[in-house]
């Protein structure tokens, strides 16, 4: 496989643009708002479960005070009706008296446990009332916070893709003055190792960092400049250039 010396060399330009691109998508893959919008969705969804749990919890209660209101609604009337009747004067009987004084007077008992059922019942509901409404609160809170969060990442995104445009315009600028079959195998490379071509610099192997043998270093020297040669160790293609050492 042959390639003028320059279009070898034009090989270490395109893998220090191949390299910035994949810094790139690097740093667009772990950028810090991507964890921060998954973290947050997370809470996001747990507090619409919370939400969902205290309202109901909440609307339970309403219905419990509703009933307890209306019992209370029920004894106090029954009881105002015998007081009625008892301060009327309708009832002689020394034992209609007494039975409707008792019943008068349980009324009152029970009336009194229900309207302490009744103030529990309020006090509960004030304390689930209060969650519901920090709950959403934190959760508007946190929807902000999301909405930011992507806000960050597509600007920081748009930046990226900006970037990344320009530098595959340079790409596409340097691979025209390759060989197609050197930079088919210089892609192949790419694929396997991560870098596909790396200088030769003082008898050294910029791509594994290893320092050539005499033997290879004579292969190398005996060469032609048009011939492409690969690193023994890491078979990446090896740019000779002025500071090769040969």
């Amino acid at each position: 496989m042959k390639a003028a010396p320059e279009a070898q060399r034009r090989l270490l330009d395109l893998s220090e643009l191949d390299a910035g691109l994949d810094r790139l998508r690097h740093r667009r893959r772990t950028l810090p708002e991507l964890a921060e919008i998954e973290e947050t969705s997370k809470r996001l969804a747990q507090l619409a479960t919370q939400v969902i749990a205290a309202e109901t919890e909440a609307g339970d209660l309403s219905r419990d005070q509703a009933k307890a209101e209306s019992d209370v609604d029920a004894v106090r009337i029954r009881a105002e009706r015998d007081q009625k009747r008892l301060d009327s004067g309708q009832v002689s009987s020394p034992k209609d008296l007494a039975s409707l004084q008792s019943e008068i007077t349980s009324l009152h008992r029970r009336q009194g446990d229900l309207e302490e059922v009744v103030l529990e019942i309020m006090e509960r509901r004030e304390a689930v009332d209060t969650q519901v409404s920090s709950l959403k609160s934190e959760r508007d809170e946190v929807t902000a916070a999301l909405a930011a969060s992507g806000d960050r990442r597509d600007a920081a995104f748009a930046e990226f893709d900006k970037e990344t445009a320009e530098l595959q315009g340079k790409r596409s600028g340097i691979t025209d003055d390759i060989p197609a079959d050197v930079l088919g195998l210089y892609e192949k490379l790419r694929d396997q190792s991560g870098t596909g071509a790396a200088m030769l610099q003082g008898g050294r192997c910029l791509g594994c960092r290893t320092s050539l043998s005499i033997a290879d270093l004579n292969r190398i020297r005996a060469a032609a400049a048009d011939e492409v040669v690969r690193c023994e160790e890491c078979r990446r293609i090896l740019v000779r250039t002025p500071e090769s050492g040969l």
